[in-house]
């Protein structure tokens, strides 16, 4: 029996192996050395066992989207072994090396006058490949310069476009937080972020101010939105105008944490009160607050049923006068009659 294993390379690129259970076990950290493609690699092992095994599915699934579904997925890889103090040894030297490279791939690119940026380069533990990792607005013809680049490295080259989002998650900084990037420390998906996020609470739209590293808007603009959401169903819509204990008054503001309301009205001005006490003038006047909450309980409990009609009199009984159906329908007159129009002259 084998179990599924998680590793993680430079940057944030993962993958996933297996070992035997019956051999020796592997702890999350430890240092192992694994079967490619191409050759070995190392990485670190980040999750083990049944943990491994959900995000290797849901990596699966997700990687199958557009293709066949009935294909199945390729099996996975054996971890070769642990790695040793030379493999972690000859590890850092390639990384020292890296920043080399991606010096000489620049040049190379300036010299093939290509609109790109390189980010970053990766060489393989056994050096049999060197991934480069670049930015561009537009599509690049490249295989010019990946030619120029196998006979300078001596070696496979294999070119990878990445967006902005991915660059700031492979090099990671610190945000305006004070902490690491979430995409480059926890951050396993980079879920969509839309301007919208932003007005539902209610925080400057001044891009600078709510841009990360990578001049997208914050990922930390969506932890909280859901909250915000729920919490402002309870709230009257800003702008609404109600009738209150001092008359009517317009909706201003509201505040979901301290669970306020600022009003405004022609006579009185301007007053802050709670939502509770809100809700208690609206319904002492017959009225009742209408939010999103009680929209979607209105909904949930279906519409008010129609009052009963009164039954009809049993046979024999005499129709009261107040009964609307108890009036003799009105008769249609015939032309020509005694009540009718006169008669045409001849």
């Amino acid at each position: 029996m084998t179990q599924t294993v998680e590793v993680r390379f430079k940057g944030t690129r993962k993958s996933y192996f297996t070992w035997p259970e019956d051999g020796e076990a592997l702890r999350v950290g430890d240092a192992v050395v694994v079967e490619v493609e191409r050759g070995r690699d190392l990485g670190r092992v980040t999750a083990l066992g049944e943990l491994a095994g959900r995000k290797c599915a849901s990596a699966c699934a997700g990687c199958a989207v557009g293709g066949d579904p009935a294909e199945e997925p390729a099996p996975l890889k054996p971890v070769v072994r642990r790695a040793t103090a030379d493999d972690l040894e000859v590890q850092d030297e390639i990384r020292r090396s890296e920043e080399e490279a991606r010096r000489k791939v620049i040049q190379r690119v300036r010299s093939h006058d290509l609109v790109m940026k390189v980010s970053d380069t990766e060489w393989q533990w056994d050096r049999n490949k060197l991934t480069i990792y670049f930015t561009a607005e537009k599509r690049v013809d490249f295989r010019a310069l990946v030619r120029d680049l196998a006979s300078t490295f001596r070696t496979r080259i294999e070119l990878r476009q990445i967006g902005v989002r991915d660059e700031a998650a492979r090099l990671s900084g610190v945000g305006r937080c004070g902490r690491e990037y979430c995409c480059s420390s926890w951050l396993t998906e980079l879920s969509p972020v839309n301007l919208g996020l932003a007005k539902d609470q209610h925080l400057s739209l001044n891009p600078s101010q709510i841009s990360g590293g990578c001049g997208r808007l914050l990922c930390c603009l969506k932890y909280e939105h859901e909250f915000y959401v729920t919490a402002r169903k309870r709230f009257p819509k800003e702008g609404k105008t109600l009738r209150t204990a001092v008359g009517a008054e317009k909706v201003i503001a509201v505040d979901i944490f301290r669970e306020r309301v600022f009003l405004r009205s022609e006579e009185q001005g301007t007053r802050i009160i709670p939502l509770v006490q809100l809700r208690e003038e609206v319904e002492q006047l017959g009225d009742v607050l209408m939010t999103a909450e009680h929209r979607a309980l209105m909904a949930l409990e279906g519409p008010v049923a129609a009052p009963a009609r009164p039954a009809a009199p049993a046979a024999g009984d005499a129709p009261s006068p107040s009964d609307p159906s108890a009036r003799h329908p009105r008769r249609r007159r015939r032309g020509g009659g005694p009540s009718g129009p006169p008669p045409a002259q001849g």
